[in-house]
């Protein structure tokens, strides 16, 4: 048997096992939209561990973060400075939206703001950006899965093949279990990932360089610059700390807002599960540290990829490894893509139909015609983000920092929905419109973001000046209000 045949085996037998668990995995839900979309609210601790952990370990995780560990060196490690505190928020938040969420049958996040503010318009515009910061963040995945495949066959199997064979799988299973075909398919791919990534983190270094600590020695000596903070912007030049700090900033403003994340505080069985979720949840950030070994253990061995993000399948492929070894590793990649990609795709879709259609056009669907329409979306949404995911030639990274921007935008809305009683809904929809406006203006002309900052910190600010402005002037307040805050804070 040839090495890569061996290599595609492995991969073809982990795809096979995806199928089979995420198909399984809705037999027991009812056959409704709450049930498709929150899983009946009946997620335990397990699944919603490893349903938020899974989620970062995506293709971004496995590839991007390794490609600029490579390219720009220490600049990798900002997913460390937000990844850490940035699910702080939905520890307060998570629960109270859990609350109004069983009371008034919430399973979208815009659904739960336009509710409060008695705003549809809301739920309308939420949607829109939405998809305007999922459709990119899918096409990451789609993009991740592609090189994998690419590499593994030698380019027997083009970028654009490989992204729509792993994604024809995603698609059966997350159409036919929804949310729990996503639950248990991340948590093997959770449970695969973390092993694979410490197993190979510690033990790839070893090979190459006789260790972890040689090998930051060793490219202290020959690459020093890759190891002075905070690192290497994409011109391969000093990065400045105003940049990489807005970055960190918009990060951790909009972790806790990205709906797929924030839905799950109405998929939860309760409030303890939520809390003990954010409280676990930065262990994950653990298993992000080898994949950054890894990228800094191809700067001296791997001949240069043609793109940053393809460093590390392209070493593993010409190291000399076992190609059992590689095929793991292979499979590895795959499960980061597919397990950011099946939320990301189950939320997108689950969104477009409850608050684009359902709320905000004011077009009430049955239970069984509202998760019909749902899976009838997924094909759209996954056909945009695989046209998108082979016309952008920008790294992953940059395709993740970009959707961050328009998600930060929920922050002020979502918080004000769920904490201030003065706030209005006229004052939420102007706050977001401007922000997400000037967010993308400034995402197209970034010469106009002063010193060089994140374009999505200068929408945040607008936004908040706008929301608080208008409540002062015309302040919201109702009776309707007073009992939707007091449902929140539990009383």
């Amino acid at each position: 048997m040839s090495p890569q045949t061996i290599v595609i085996g492995i991969s073809v037998a982990y795809l096979t096992a995806c199928l089979a668990i995420g198909a399984s995995a809705g037999r027991k839900t009812s056959d409704s939209a709450a049930g498709f979309v929150a899983g009946d609210r009946a997620l335990g601790a397990l699944v919603m561990y490893f349903i938020t952990g899974a989620t970062i370990f995506s293709a971004f995780a496995f590839l991007g973060m390794p490609g600029w560990a490579y390219s720009r060196g220490v600049a990798g490690l900002y997913i460390l400075g937000f990844g850490t505190v940035g699910f702080v928020p939905f520890y307060f938040l998570g629960p109270r939206a859990a609350r109004v969420g069983r009371r008034f049958g919430f399973v979208t996040q815009a659904e739960m703001v336009a509710h409060r503010f008695r705003t549809p318009a809301v739920a309308g515009l939420m949607a829109v950006i939405s998809a305007i910061a999922f459709v990119p963040y899918l096409a990451i995945q789609m993009k991740g899965a592609g090189y994998v495949l690419t590499e593994m066959t030698s380019g027997a199997v083009s970028e654009r093949v490989g992204a729509a064979l792993v994604y024809t799988v995603v698609l059966a299973y997350v159409m036919k279990s929804g949310v729990l075909g996503v639950g248990w398919t991340n948590t093997f791919q959770g449970i695969f990932m973390m092993v694979l990534a410490w197993s190979m983190g510690l033990w790839l270094p070893h090979v190459l360089y006789g260790g972890v600590g040689e090998m930051f020695e060793s490219i202290a000596e020959q690459r020093p610059e890759l190891l002075v903070p905070p690192g290497l912007d994409a011109a391969g030049e000093p990065w400045a700390w105003g940049p990489y700090s807005s970055n960190i900033l918009v990060s951790i403003v909009g972790f806790s807002m990205w709906p797929h994340l924030f839905m799950k505080a109405f998929s939860a069985k309760d409030e303890n599960t939520l809390r003990r979720t954010v409280v676990l949840y930065p262990t994950f950030q653990l298993f992000l540290v080898p994949i950054l070994i890894l990228g800094f253990a191809a700067v001296l061995f791997a001949s240069a990829p043609d793109k940053p993000d393809q460093v590390l399948p392209h070493l593993l492929m010409n190291a000399g490894l076992s190609p059992w070894i590689v095929g793991l590793f292979c499979a590895g990649a795959l499960a980061a893509s597919m397990s950011s990609g099946d939320a990301i795709l189950h939320a997108t879709a689950s969104i477009l139909v409850r608050d684009g259609w359902v709320t905000a056009a004011r077009r009430p669907l049955s239970a069984q015609a509202e998760r019909t329409a749902i899976r009838a979306l997924l094909v759209f949404v996954l056909l945009a983000a695989y046209g998108l995911a082979f016309v952008y030639s920008d790294s992953l990274v940059t395709l993740l920092l970009f959707a961050y921007g328009p998600i930060t935008q929920f922050a002020p809305g979502v918080v004000a929905t769920l904490v201030w009683r003065r706030a209005s809904g006229a004052a939420v929809l102007a706050g977001m419109l401007a922000g997400i406006i000037v967010t993308l203006v400034l995402s197209q002309r970034p010469d106009l973001c002063p010193w060089g900052l994140h374009a999505g910190l200068f929408g945040l600010a607008l936004n908040v000046a706008l929301l608080v402005m208008i409540s002062l002037v015309r302040p919201g307040g109702t009776a309707e209000d007073d009992d939707f805050l007091a449902t929140a804070q539990g009383r």
